[in-house]
């Protein structure tokens, strides 16, 4: 499985031309930027915001949101998460850290009935961290077009070796989300979805966000793309169980994501060391590090630190790059698998900030 609300006032807009530079850019230089590559990569539809010491300084949709329909994105525009929805997942296992209902070193047999021997050494850091050597499940482990039990999942996820001892190497592992989603509802009582919305959701007025459904009417949803062949093509069905899963299963706009990016600079969520213990590279058994957090992927560009993460299910694709010693947050969401929301993450950075600039690219003339 891959996973990789109101509108901004003008005020808003016009106050984003009158911060000083390295922080400012040409509305028009970023426009055509984006335009730009949506044409090159065939992007649908994609919603941008920038988000400066907590305050959205631009937010604005590009495209069609809905091709057969031709409706045009927006910053309203809900699309798929893919794996940017690990970083809330992770945030709820911490706020049950917190709550004392759960321990990072717990070994996960001790919340997931059945769990085999081959588990005993697992914890929840080395889910968190993707460090637990159990497989990354995908589309030939699974039937996507059928529904599962918890249990089901637990048993699908059980039945695979181990691809290495615990905590001896970083491989990436949607199945490692997956269990933490049914590890939150056996500590908490609650589906992980409702933990969100009661505890990140509604605190931030987060409007739009959820667990993916698709059966409810949901205001501004996406259609969610993938190019065959170079013709455009509508997603895959997915089944309602596999699209309500802890490793990338929400709806977001970049607006709920620019509440979500000021509220990490606070203690509005988690105390500040649970924040920091989040971000901190993970250390792997023979004591070298990794760059991966809890949900988060760790970087710098230029000596500038950056904390980002990637998504990517069902025809949609996601990014959110947050430069946090400058306090500069990109946001890009498509509705194209393969859209390559990083790559134009990191470029609008450029904009705002020369020395944010990928490594080893020149400005566009």
């Amino acid at each position: 499985m891959n996973r990789n609300r109101p509108f901004v006032t003008v005020a808003l807009i016009l106050f984003s031309l009158l911060i000083p530079y390295p922080f400012s850019a040409q509305t028009d230089e970023v426009d055509d930027y984006v335009r730009a590559q949506m044409q090159k990569r065939n992007i649908p539809g994609l919603s941008l915001a920038v988000v400066k010491n907590g305050e959205i300084i631009k937010a604005k949709g590009y495209g069609l949101a809905n091709v057969e329909l031709n409706v045009p994105a927006s910053p309203q525009t809900v699309y798929q998460s893919g794996s940017v929805g690990k970083q809330f997942t992770a945030t709820a296992v911490m706020m049950l850290v917190e709550d004392g209902k759960i321990n990072l070193d717990d070994r996960i047999g001790k919340y997931l009935d059945d769990a085999p021997e081959l588990w005993k050494d697992i914890t929840i850091r080395h889910l968190l961290t993707h460090t637990s050597g159990i497989k990354n499940y995908g589309n030939r482990d699974l039937n996507y077009r059928l529904d599962y039990t918890d249990e089901e999942l637990v048993k699908k996820a059980a039945s695979f070796p181990l691809d290495f001892a615990p905590g001896e190497k970083w491989s990436y592992s949607n199945t490692g989300y997956v269990l933490l989603g049914i590890i939150i509802k056996k500590a908490s009582g609650k589906f992980y979805g409702d933990l969100l919305r009661e505890r990140i959701f509604a605190p931030l007025k987060m409007d739009t966000a959820r667990v993916i459904t698709e059966e409810d009417i949901v205001p501004n949803r996406a259609a969610g793309y993938r190019l065959v062949k170079g013709e455009l093509k509508n997603q895959s069905y997915v089944s309602p169980s596999l699209n309500r899963t802890a490793d990338g299963s929400l709806y977001l706009t970049v607006l709920d994501l620019a509440k979500w990016d000021a509220a990490l600079y606070t203690e509005k969520l988690l105390k500040r060391a649970s924040l920091e213990l989040m971000w901190a590279p993970v250390k792997l058994n023979n004591g070298r590090t990794h760059p991966y957090g809890f949900g988060w992927g760790l970087g710098d560009v230029r000596g500038h630190k950056l904390i980002e993460h990637a998504g990517a299910w069902q025809g949609f694709t996601a990014h959110i790059a947050r430069y946090v010693d400058d306090k500069l947050t990109i946001i890009v969401m498509t509705n194209l698998a393969g859209g390559g929301p990083g790559a134009i993450a990191h470029g609008v950075a450029g904009l705002y900030n020369p020395e944010l600039r990928p490594v080893g690219t020149q400005r566009e003339q």
